[in-house]
């Protein structure tokens, strides 16, 4: 991998400036570093978590973790990778321990009845489009956490497969044979959705 280069490189430099300080206990410089990462992180964590209060706490606690962590990364060239995999493992953790219940909101007007036409005024084509995203959404959330991990790491946050097997410290191998059977099996949730 080549030197960064012109603005890059002024990033680069202050990040390990920023990192080595942060290592020594500067909790200034470790802001510094997590600041301008965490919409990328919850980013990630919301696209797991599929649940807003939960993809926040999992990133609150990756950064504390961080925090901890830090002074015994080796690769400091490595951070953003290493960081990310803190939170794809908050994810999975909190994802295990949780359990399954979901809750199903119903429109109910102020009479006690649901309307009777809670579709009127909604074109034919955008109702087809929010029915076939809420069933993307319960497929998605039926795979198992490590499946939803990749995916996002892979589609959402466009990472490549050998950055993916880096942070995750398996083969490149692995990581396809495991993304194309997360996609299959979101190709079958799908189908079981409809």
């Amino acid at each position: 991998m080549a030197a960064p280069t012109g603005t890059l490189a002024v990033h680069a430099a202050a990040d390990g400036a920023a990192l080595a300080l942060a290592a020594a206990g500067d909790a200034a410089a470790f802001d510094t570093l997590i600041r301008p990462r965490l919409p990328r992180l919850v980013r990630m964590a919301r696209a797991i978590m599929r649940d807003e209060p939960a993809a926040l706490d999992v990133v609150q606690e990756a950064c504390i973790r961080a925090w901890r962590e830090l002074p015994r990364l080796r690769d400091r060239g490595a951070f953003d990778a290493w960081l990310g995999q803190i939170v794809v493992n908050g994810c999975r953790s909190a994802l295990r321990g949780r359990r399954r219940a979901a809750v199903r909101e119903i429109v109910v007007d102020e009479w006690g009845q649901a309307p009777a036409d809670a579709g009127s005024g909604v074109s034919q084509g955008l109702a087809d489009q929010v029915v076939a995203a809420e069933a993307i959404r319960r497929a998605f959330v039926r795979l198992r956490p490590d499946d939803r991990a990749l995916l996002v790491l892979h589609h959402v946050e466009d990472r490549p497969v050998d950055e993916i097997a880096r942070s995750m410290g398996i083969p490149e191998g692995t990581v396809k044979w495991r993304l194309s059977r997360a996609r299959s099996a979101l190709e079958r949730a799908l189908e079981a959705e409809r």
